[in-house]
């Protein structure tokens, strides 16, 4: 009994001790646990990305080999020196894309993918060799030695590589979607990792303070007659509870402060539910604000990030279609563009725009709007220049887009990099649309570029045949 006495004193002596000791180790696990788990998200998130991004590369290695075809056997047909010089382009791009293919599945696919991707390479190695000796063969003047150079040519079956192509894109569909849906699962258990460790120091403190309590008035049972030595006591009392306070203060904000980083790796907010979400909460901050003002606080705050939130997904609508380009047009557009970059940079600028908006098709002006955007960017990052132009001209069956500097010029160095992804993403954003994309070094200097791109009306069919003219369809006054 005395040592059961002895060690419940014990217990009571030192319950602020087991108490904080417990909290702490419970708070750094969480805490742990939750940087883990971002850690992990945002590998898998990574990972969903790379195999996006290589569903899209084999996709676009399928139409390249498409292209390879359509090629082929147009200057079969034609003999035209045109076709064999696509034939060449279109292989050099099949080439780039299976290397790059090749370091995705050697550093991030199982073997038996890597296994299939390289043996469809070696295929489509053969494939572009007998295309090309089939060329030489059909025109020996064709003027192939622009074509990359392979190490076999003899006849494959066609169907085998589209058929392993799209198995590999439904895998690394799967992958991606795997990824995610991890990286959602993730989510979830932070989540719950961090409304448990905040339920947890709850009941901690709560059983903190009851023991308190009980010390307190053990002590002043003891010590009444000690009027001064209780006052300081009370003191003493008044000044833990207050660190406390704002020890519990602190951990809610950390948690809070994890949430909202958790919550910043995603991309999948959606404004129909944050719109929801603020209403619910406005309502409940508007019945708890003046009974509960804590509560009421913390309502407050989750507006506030829910207004983030909400600003967060008009940001990434203004990137994917900005508002002035909807709006108001093409021309409106570019002007606006050339506008605020000629007074952020110092430029003197000229714009040679129509009077008045013209009537594209969507694709058509958000490709020139970007490429526009672009050689802007470009032009400030490398050109020093102190003069730009913008032109825009609308033909009966074309648009042409003409951007130039009076700056250090671009030099055929640049010209050739293949890597230089600013350049290689307008190139192909132009070429989606059948159009045609020319940069070059200015008469005078600077650098000069060139869009001329089809209007909707004359642009290709999908079945190859040649574009025909259309009427006109520009269209002056205000856009609808």
């Amino acid at each position: 009994m005395n040592t059961a006495t002895r060690l419940n004193d014990w217990m009571r002596d030192r319950s602020w001790t087991i108490a904080m000791t417990v909290a702490i180790v419970i708070t750094v696990g969480g805490l742990v646990i939750l940087e883990t788990g971002r850690q992990r998200i945002a590998d898998e998130y990574e990972t969903a990305l790379e195999a996006k991004d290589a569903t899209v590369q084999l996709g676009t290695l399928a139409a390249q080999l498409a292209q390879l075809t359509a090629d082929e056997s147009t200057f079969l047909l034609t003999k035209q020196q045109l076709w064999a010089s696509g034939y060449c382009t279109t292989a050099g791009k099949i080439r780039q894309t299976s290397q790059q293919l090749d370091a995705y599945f050697r550093h991030r696919a199982d073997s038996a993918e890597e296994t299939s991707f390289r043996q469809i390479a070696r295929l489509i190695e053969a494939r572009t060799g007998a295309g090309r000796d089939a060329l030489q063969h059909a025109g020996p003047d064709a003027g192939l030695a622009t074509c990359p150079a392979t190490t076999e040519a003899r006849p494959v079956d066609t169907a085998l590589i589209d058929s392993t192509l799209a198995l590999l894109r439904d895998n690394e569909e799967r992958r991606a979607q795997h990824a995610l849906d991890a990286s959602r699962g993730d989510q979830r258990i932070s989540t719950f990792i961090a409304g448990g460790l905040s339920t947890l120091n709850i009941v901690l403190f709560i059983l903190l303070f009851r023991n308190l309590g009980i010390q307190f008035e053990r002590q002043a049972r003891v010590q009444r007659q000690l009027i001064t030595q209780q006052e300081e006591l009370d003191q003493l009392v008044t000044e833990r509870t207050r660190q406390l306070e704002a020890l519990g203060w602190h951990l809610q904000a950390v948690s809070e402060n994890e949430k909202t980083q958790l919550a910043r790796e995603l991309h999948d907010e959606l404004g129909a539910i944050l719109t929801a979400s603020k209403m619910d909460v406005a309502w409940a901050n508007r019945k708890l604000k003046d009974n509960e003002p804590a509560i009421s606080e913390k309502l407050a705050r989750a507006l506030a990030n829910l207004d983030q939130g909400i600003a967060l997904k008009r940001r990434i609508i203004e990137d994917m279609r900005p508002t002035v380009l909807a709006n108001f047009g093409l021309v409106t557009a570019l002007r606006t563009l050339g506008d605020e970059a000629a007074q952020r940079n110092g430029w003197v600028l000229d714009q040679r725009l129509p009077e008045d908006d013209i009537k594209l098709d969507e694709q058509t002006e958000i490709a020139l709007f970007r490429v526009a955007q672009e050689s802007l960017t470009n032009a400030a990052k490398y050109a020093n220049a102190s003069r730009v132009s913008i032109g825009l001209t609308v033909h009966a069956d074309q648009v042409a887009l003409d951007i130039a500097d009076n700056g250090i010029g671009i030099t055929p160095a640049d010209l050739r990099r293949t890597h230089t992804h600013g350049l290689l993403g307008m190139r192909q954003r132009v070429a989606a649309r059948g159009g045609h994309f020319d940069i070059r070094r200015g008469v005078a200097g600077g650098t000069d570029i060139r869009v001329t791109m089809p209007t909707a009306s004359t642009i290709a069919p999908s079945d190859g045949a040649p574009p025909t003219s259309a009427p006109p369809v520009t269209t002056p006054g205000v856009r609808t």
